[in-house]
């Protein structure tokens, strides 16, 4: 009885093992069908152009002082304005009435006051009593400033010049307090904001030259003086530049793109060693580390950990990771695994 189970053991063990070679027989005999894109150096095109954002210098936002319901929305969206210009009414008829309590208080106050003036010059009243009567003037006079200005705070004056980025609210609504109306936005002078890989950063000043290229408008002119930030992007590994720009015209409206062109101070070494892959085929893992799937000689897909730098339309630049020669997947990674076989379509 026990031989007969070895011998049943040895052959399940021998069947197994010729499934899992007609298995891998069958994987080598259909291999994944894919794209791949052999890696070649950029000449350093991807470390001098960028593709930026027009951003105005300023943003203010305007808001009433109080609570009431919007009676007129004088301003539109994308509508210039001048400091001083009317931007919105709130129905004042409390005001008013408040104002008209004030002025009577007031005249009663000043009335009050020229009686007992007379009064006092004949000593005919104490020194408490003449306090106490100035004292009532005066807080007369204080509610009908405030009275005044609840009904000046009723009209909403833009503050500066600019265009009108942002409209809020609406007439009918209801604005509180210190709620944005509307923003105004100064481009006068506009910045271009762009995104630097940390490792281009060092080639950068905040004089160095730049060309900028809006195609919305077709405007190409000169960038100014270049700020940078010192806040790092914790997934691409990028930092923020804004570049000043004139904008006498005002052609260049917020949330346009812009190609800009960036003489930075690049090492020859650098510039050879620029490589660009299609963003779609950087794949992240459930850690948030990045790969792509690097083909082998033996035509073997491999995960291969890369880090990235700016990018460029659909593409973006390989920091580290590739090297020049190498056969990355572009199509068909969906349907890969570590050490699959794969075909080119």
């Amino acid at each position: 009885m026990k031989i007969l189970k070895k011998i049943a053991i040895f052959l399940l063990a021998i069947l197994m093992a010729y499934s899992c070679k007609e298995h891998e027989r069958g994987l080598q005999k259909n291999p994944v069908k894919v794209k791949a894109e052999v890696v070649m150096p950029s000449g350093g095109t991807t470390g001098r152009n960028y593709v930026g954002i027009v951003e105005a210098s300023e943003a203010t936002a305007v808001s009433f002082t109080s609570m009431g319901v919007v009676k007129r929305m004088l301003v539109g969206e994308g509508q210039m304005v001048s400091r001083g210009q009317l931007i919105a009414e709130m129905d004042d008829a409390q005001a008013r009435s408040l104002l008209s309590g004030a002025e009577a208080q007031m005249a009663q106050a000043n009335d009050a006051l020229q009686r007992f003036t007379m009064l006092h010059d004949n000593g005919s009243i104490t020194e408490m009593q003449w306090m106490e009567i100035q004292s009532k003037v005066a807080q007369a006079k204080s509610q009908l400033e405030i009275a005044k200005k609840n009904l000046a705070d009723c009209r909403l004056l833009a503050p500066v010049s600019g265009i009108i980025g942002r409209k809020n609210i609406d007439a009918g609504e209801t604005a509180m307090p210190s709620q944005a109306v509307a923003t105004i936005l100064n481009i006068n002078t506009v910045n271009i904001k762009v995104s630097i890989p940390e490792s281009e950063m060092s080639g950068i000043r905040n004089n160095t030259p730049t060309t900028i290229n809006v195609e919305a408008v077709k405007k190409q002119l000169s960038g100014g003086k270049i700020e940078k930030g010192v806040l790092a992007d914790a997934f691409t590994h990028t930092y923020d530049i804004r570049i000043q720009a004139a904008n006498s015209d005002h052609k260049l409206l917020p949330g346009m793109v812009a190609t800009v062109a960036i003489n930075s101070d690049f090492s020859a070494a650098d510039k050879e060693n620029i490589y660009t892959l299609p963003l779609t085929c950087v794949q992240k893992k459930s850690d948030g580390r990045l790969f792509v799937w690097k083909i082998d000689k033996g035509n073997t897909a491999r995960r291969t950990e890369v880090k990235i730098g700016q990018t460029m339309g659909n593409r973006v630049a390989i920091t580290s990771g590739i090297s020049s020669g190498d056969r990355i997947v572009t199509e068909g990674y969906q349907k890969l695994s570590e050490g699959n076989l794969v075909a080119f379509q």
